[in-house]
């Protein structure tokens, strides 16, 4: 455990160290981490031989994805889908359904897995990670629409998907009628908790008795998260749900305490995220990568060029997308943080079929993480070239300055859109 703690304390030295140069370039901390992992593994070095059933996987596993959820539920307030949910919706209603369908056939045609694993298999890499597309979607010269559809998307396909993971793994585990009936009161429970807690505890601030001082807000959000924890622990609620409709549920009714949080929140769910990754690569040997055979590789390939792209090509028929436009969305469909956490899970489930779907979920992701990071770059300067950006993107700029000079007017000027100078 200590030198897991020094590894990962000097690759996080690294890491920030060489972050401009990964925001300008091809680089990306996300592979520094897996391939930093990938050397101390078992396999390689063995300078940290951790093992699936190691409890330092599941506890990490689990609260990475905690976090990792409960601020994605933060981004995602009912107010901003209900604001802009044309495009995100197609692509959660029909592109997510169809990824996790497309990549169960080819798991069950080309990699043979039964249809219980394969669509298990298809529901963990269904979610896509916004990280590894930050220089598409922090790229101001990109359409601000397929910014937001893509922030959107991958903020709530992680929650959206587990449902469908926590299913396909008790089916596979061979789970009877009365698990099934089990396993939906810990959903429900689940949602319950993420529900009731953050809302009561927002409540009770707005009272007279209670006040939250400006040097405590952004503990607010942390207090409440951890609330959720433990109590969906103590009364075996699903926790990822919870932490997902928690997040959520604070940002809807608590936009103060979600913008206080916000920076704080994602640092605390980014170094958990790296972590995972780190011992996600030290799990990934070259025996396992020998193990994975030609029909897996092609699998893996396939989930990347065939699966997303098929999926969103469907979903964004007569959506008025540009060309551009919609091949970027096609493709920036990486298989990140969220994926990792449930192949972890599966692999603690010990399944018949756990050890092959490890495999093949391992492979997909680190591929991806290698071809998604490493063409972000690339596909932004697509827009690079203002001639090359929809007219509508012009028009929504005018209107945007328009307001903003409007906006700046002093209180008596009423001489039609001239700006006040400042």
């Amino acid at each position: 455990m200590t030198t897991l703690l020094l590894v990962f304390a000097a690759v996080l030295l690294l890491a920030v160290l060489l972050s401009s140069l990964a925001h300008r370039t091809i680089l990306s901390t996300a592979v520094l981490f897996l391939a930093a992992g990938f050397v101390i593994g078992d396999g390689v070095t063995g300078l940290v031989p951790l093992r699936p059933d190691d409890p330092v996987v599941a506890t990490l596993a689990e609260l990475a994805l905690f976090a990792v959820l409960f601020t994605d539920g933060m981004r995602v307030g009912w107010a901003d889908l209900r604001s802009a949910w044309r495009l995100p919706g197609r692509a959660l209603g029909w592109g997510l359904p169809l990824t996790l369908a497309i990549t169960a056939l080819l798991a069950h045609y080309v990699a043979g897995l039964p249809w219980p694993e394969a669509l298990l298999i298809g529901a963990i890499l269904a979610p896509t990670d916004p990280v590894f597309a930050a220089a598409l979607v922090g790229n101001d010269r990109v359409p601000p629409r397929l910014r937001h559809l893509l922030n959107v998307e991958s903020g709530v396909n992680d929650g959206l998907a587990l449902p469908f993971v926590v299913v396909f793994l008790a089916i596979a585990a061979g789970s009877d009628d009365l698990h099934v009936t089990e396993l939906g009161l810990e959903l429900a429970l689940g949602i319950a908790i993420g529900i009731v807690v953050p809302w009561a505890a927002l409540r009770l601030e707005r009272t007279r008795l209670f006040a939250v001082s400006a040097q405590y807000e952004a503990l607010n959000a942390v207090a409440i998260g951890l609330l959720v924890l433990a109590l969906g622990k103590a009364t075996h609620g699903n926790l990822f749900l919870a932490a997902f409709a928690a997040g959520i549920t604070v940002a809807t009714c608590g936009e103060r305490q979600r913008e206080s949080f916000e920076h704080f929140g994602e640092l605390i769910a980014e170094i958990l995220k790296l972590a995972a990754l780190l011992v996600f690569g030290a799990l990934i040997s070259p025996a396992l990568l020998g193990d994975i055979g030609w029909n897996g590789w092609v699998f893996a390939v396939l989930a990347l060029v065939a699966a997303r792209p098929i999926a969103i090509w469907i979903s964004f028929l007569r959506s008025g997308l540009g060309t551009r436009e919609q091949a970027a969305a096609m493709w920036f469909g990486p298989k990140g943080f969220a994926s990792v956490v449930y192949g972890l899970l599966v692999l603690n489930a010990a399944i018949p079929a756990s050890d092959e779907i490890f495999h093949l979920v391992a492979v997909t992701i680190a591929v991806s993480i290698l071809a998604h990071s490493s063409t972000d770059i690339v596909v932004a300067r697509w827009f690079d070239d203002e001639r090359e950006v929809p007219a509508w993107y012009g028009t929504a700029r005018k209107v945007h300055r328009r307001i903003h000079r409007t906006d700046r007017r002093t209180p008596g000027d009423d001489a039609g859109d001239q700006p006040v100078k400042p």
